[in-house]
Order: structure tokens, then C-alpha cells, then sequence
């Protein structure tokens, strides 16, 4: 009796959809080594940007909220509910990053550490967050709110154009430093936002008749 003939086609179909199915399991890996290496890690400058800023902005948003509560130029509450809004939201988001890559939102690494040449400021021996470009001291945050009327506007616009100008400072050292775009483009989105403010506020203080 003959030997039974193999089915060249089905057999070749089979080997075909066998190197198919290899090739696309070797896509899926390489796609998610790609992914995993592009995830940025608890030491890069993307999570220590997140990090700081949100600290950063958490001191802003808890400087506007005192002289919103103090203030009654509407002109000035408007910006200190600005401020509220636009930078609780962002630190949202920068909360998300870090729960998106998979990093705890504290880390034992120094403040700043992400930013090439960051020097601590004279501000360091005040206490803690000081560290950060622009951020007040606990000093300066107890006189915010004790201070009344016009004085309190005063100090709050002042503290205010230092705080946004280390946080531009700080965005614009991240841009330098990724290739994230939903990260480049938040960083923007802060230089531009708080230059804006700066400007916004330096006019506020000329009417009280102080500077920056």
C-alpha cells in the first residue's frame, strides 16, 4: 500500500500562520519593552519635575486661598481663583503621571535632584519646601496671613511674582530635559500661563504703589 501523500498546501498554511503568529508575539514584546523602557523611572526628571511641582503649586494654591478670603478687590480674588483652579488641576495631573508609570507620589530623593545645577537656596535653613525656586518660607507664609488689607495684597502679589517665576524656571529646566510630549507641553503651558500672571500682577502692585 502506498504511503499517504502530505497535504502541501495545508502543511504550508500551517507553517505560514505558525511564523504569522511568532511574528506578531515578537511585535507585542518588542512594543512592550519599548513602552516599559520609555516609562520614565523613579529618578528621572519627569517624575522629580511631577513631584516638586505639585508641592510647588500646593503652596500656591494655599497662598491664593488666604487672600481670597481676605481681599475684597474682585479684580485680585478672580486671579487667586484663577490660580486655585488652574493649579489644583495640574497637580492632579501630575498626580496621574506618576500613578500611570507605575511611581509612588513621595520618594526619598532630594528635592530638586532632577534639575542640573540646582543650588539649594538661602531659603533652605527657613524649613523644608523653601527649597524649591520661588516657594515662600514658613516665616513668610505666617505673615501672609496675618497681614490685613492693602498690606496683605501686597505681600500676597509679591510672594506671588517670586513663587511663578521659579515655577517657569522650573518648567523651563524640564523642557530641556524630556521628549515626553504630554510633559513638554504642560511645561509650556506653565511658562506661558504664570508669565502671563506675572505681568497681571506686577500692574496689581504698581496700583498699590510697590514692586515686585
Amino acid at each position: 500500500m502506498a504511503a499517504p501523500v502530505p497535504d502541501l498546501p495545508r502543511a504550508s498554511a500551517r507553517r505560514g500562520a505558525g511564523l504569522l503568529f511568532a511574528a506578531s508575539l515578537c511585535v507585542i514584546a518588542a512594543l512592550f519593552i519599548a513602552w516599559r523602557s520609555s516609562t520614565p523611572r523613579d529618578d528621572a526628571a519627569e517624575a522629580g519635575f511631577a513631584r516638586d511641582m505639585a508641592t510647588h503649586h500646593a503652596q500656591a494654591v494655599e497662598m491664593s486661598f488666604v487672600i481670597r478670603d481676605k481681599s475684597h478687590d474682585e479684580q485680585l480674588r478672580a486671579l487667586a481663583y484663577d490660580i486655585i483652579v488652574t493649579q489644583s488641576t495640574q497637580r492632579g495631573v501630575f498626580m496621574g503621571w506618576l500613578q500611570e508609570w507605575g511611581l509612588p507620589q513621595a520618594s526619598t530623593r532630594p528635592r530638586m535632584a532632577w534639575m542640573p545645577g540646582h543650588a539649594p537656596s538661602a531659603q533652605a535653613s527657613k524649613g523644608g519646601v523653601a527649597l524649591m525656586h520661588g516657594m515662600a518660607s514658613d516665616d513668610e507664609l505666617r505673615r501672609l496671613r496675618e497681614a490685613q488689607g492693602v498690606a496683605a495684597e501686597i505681600l500676597f502679589l509679591q510672594l506671588m511674582i517670586r513663587h511663578h517665576e521659579g515655577g517657569v524656571v522650573m518648567a523651563r529646566a524640564l523642557a530641556g530635559l524630556s521628549r515626553r510630549a504630554e510633559v513638554l507641553q504642560m511645561a509650556k503651558s506653565i511658562d506661558e500661563g504664570q508669565r502671563a500672571e506675572i505681568a497681571q500682577m506686577t500692574e496689581m502692585l504698581a496700583k498699590r504703589g510697590a514692586q515686585p
